[in-house]
């Protein structure tokens, strides 16, 4: 079952105030949903940036990263799930960025707790799944609103103001404990990243299930205590990553979870049982890594609302929030784009 809240420490409110970076992206309710005089996706994004403001011509969260290629091997399996040609057993490229939640390109690895995966997966009928996946096994929040909440209480300069707010939302506690006892790892390729949020699978039958999914590393997981990353260097995360795919692919298995009725599928705050159906639907190798100021994700957004036909959103509100705010990123790093640092030959990306 679920974690049921845990009880807030002033230590794990410091944390907490020290990740709320986490996430696919910015999140914002679209405008048909909220007035602009509540929430809005430029007040989201807005929320997002750091003191010092927002970092030019970069993605305003998740803005550190490094790009990849490679192919999503299916094995059949998902056929059951799915009608979409991604589950039909062959091989589709797939193009992607690890990256950490966090709006500052140039923080140092060790300091950010949270670690991300966006995937692109393209078929030969045209179509594309995007996805945007992190390793916290559920979200430090149920709404999007939230959401927002608690980026403006982080950024407050009142004593109080995360108290009130995990007060006001005590389910953050269950994120609060993960932040504080997770282990942490050397690599991005030891990393188990989940969705989060909840999808609709729909066979070929018509019969409709409701996901959720994981990328399982084939490599084992290593724990490393947080001031020992401190000692490999700012940016070693992208070292290693470089190095190990370097002397051979890395592999994920991609595992959809199914949800039982009842279950939250609308809330990301809140883990499913662990004893939920699961399959094993193929699998993700990465071959390449590839710089982000040359590389091939660099003006992708990696927006969870690019769907196939066999796959469809949920009840969930953050992915069509997400969906918002990512736009609305992109078309603010696309008009910085001067700002944006220059490549090694001196050429704009």
């Amino acid at each position: 079952m679920s974690p049921s809240p845990r009880p807030f420490s002033l230590g794990p409110l410091v944390l907490i105030a020290a990740v709320v970076g986490v996430g696919a992206a910015a999140f914002a309710y679209t405008a048909g949903w909220f007035s602009p005089q509540r929430l809005t996706p430029d007040k989201i994004v807005d929320a997002l940036a750091p003191p010092g403001g927002p970092a030019l011509g970069h993605r305003r969260n998740h803005a550190k990263g490094i790009c990849f290629t490679g192919l999503f091997e299916a094995n059949g399996a998902g056929t059951a799930l799915s009608k979409a040609m991604v589950f039909t057993k062959g091989q589709y490229p797939v193009l992607g960025r690890f990256n950490l939640a966090t709006p500052s390109p140039g923080v140092a690895d060790a300091t950010v707790r949270v670690r991300g995966l966006g995937l692109e997966i393209s078929t030969p009928d045209g179509q594309q799944w995007r996805s945007a996946t992190i390793d916290a096994p559920f979200f430090p929040v149920a709404t999007p609103q939230a959401f927002y909440e608690l980026l403006t209480a982080s950024g407050s300069k009142e004593p109080d103001a995360m108290k009130n707010f995990a007060a006001a939302h005590p389910e953050i506690g269950n994120f609060g404990a993960w932040a504080k006892s997770a282990p942490w790892t050397g690599s991005y390729a030891e990393e188990r990243f989940n969705s989060i949020n909840s999808f609709v699978f729909v066979d070929g039958a018509g019969t409709e299930h409701v996901a959720r999914w994981s990328l399982v590393p084939a490599a084992q997981p290593v724990a490393v205590p947080p001031e020992e990353l401190a000692k490999r260097g700012p940016d070693f995360l992208e070292q290693e990553i470089v190095e190990r795919v370097g002397s051979g692919p890395q592999r994920w298995t991609l595992v959809v979870t199914l949800a039982n009725p009842g279950d939250p599928t609308a809330d990301p705050s809140k883990a499913w049982p662990d004893d939920r159906p699961t399959t094993a639907v193929g699998t993700l190798t990465v071959q390449k890594i590839e710089a982000e100021a040359d590389g091939p994700c660099r003006d992708v957004n990696f927006d969870p609302t690019v769907l196939p036909a066999g796959i469809r959103t949920s009840d969930d509100p953050f992915p069509a929030a997400r969906s918002a705010a990512y736009a609305k990123s992109f078309d603010r790093r696309t008009a910085e784009a001067d700002d944006y640092p220059r490549t090694s030959t001196g050429a704009k990306p």
